[in-house]
């Protein structure tokens, strides 16, 4: 008896499922479409803050240059005299025998 009972229920629950097919394919395109329109959404999103990241990259590099242009007087002399600091105390140094 147990097992007519299962193979009843499982019986109907096929029948319920093939009744209500074409509102799960519904249900199931529009949520294929939701996706599919979510994800296209994201993928804009990603090309607009790539294209805002690079700009501001730029933006930064190109500031960096104006501060090392406009500070070069200074860094410059600078950089020359530890040039040579460092030349002249590399080859001052004598080798252990």
């Amino acid at each position: 008896m147990k097992t007519f009972l299962k193979v009843l229920l499982i019986l109907i629950a096929a029948v319920i499922v093939v009744k209500l097919l074409p509102v799960l394919l519904v249900i199931g395109g529009v949520g294929i479409g939701g996706l599919l329109l979510a994800g296209c959404l994201l993928i804009a999103a990603v090309g607009v803050l790539a294209t805002l990241g690079l700009s501001v990259a730029a933006a930064v590099v190109a500031v960096a240059l104006i501060v090392a242009v406009a500070l070069s007087p200074i860094w410059v002399p600078v950089a020359v005299v530890l040039g040579i600091v460092a030349l002249v105390k590399k080859t001052s140094r004598t080798t252990a025998a």
